[in-house]
């Protein structure tokens, strides 16, 4: 897999996380999304924890779109960090049912793994391999 493929599968989840949240708050009814939105329903439980996954994620996408763009730039596909952003995208991915399920710790270690992998991107960056 390429660094670049990984890139747009965690873009492409990101994208999902914004069309999950945004129809759960609606029921999941897409229609119910397509109106000016002036007055929005009250989050439910399931679609707080999709808008705080999602909220997540916003916030580490950018420390990993530049890592991995650095990747590119320093490696190509050929470096180590190409499966440490595989894993991150892995773990994002599984972070979002395991945040709505609400099973406790699961969430946090998931996040934990999340977190380790742009470490894993970096280290090769600067010249530090494990």
């Amino acid at each position: 897999m390429t660094m670049a493929t990984v890139i747009i599968l965690v873009l492409a989840l990101y994208l999902l996380q914004i069309f999950l949240q945004e129809t759960s708050r609606f029921g999941f009814n897409v229609s119910g999304i397509v109106g000016n939105r002036d007055n929005p329903p009250e989050l439910s439980v399931v679609a707080g924890r999709l808008d705080r996954a999602k909220n997540n994620l916003s916030e580490s996408l950018p420390i990993f779109v530049a890592l991995a763009l650095l990747a590119l730039i320093k490696d190509g596909d050929m470096g180590k960090e190409v499966p440490a952003a595989l894993v991150f995208f892995i773990a994002r991915l599984l972070y979002v049912p395991a945040y709505v399920s609400g099973i406790p710790m699961l969430r946090s270690l998931i996040w934990l793994v999340g977190v380790g992998s742009l470490v894993m991107m970096a280290l090769p960056l600067i010249g530090l391999d494990l």
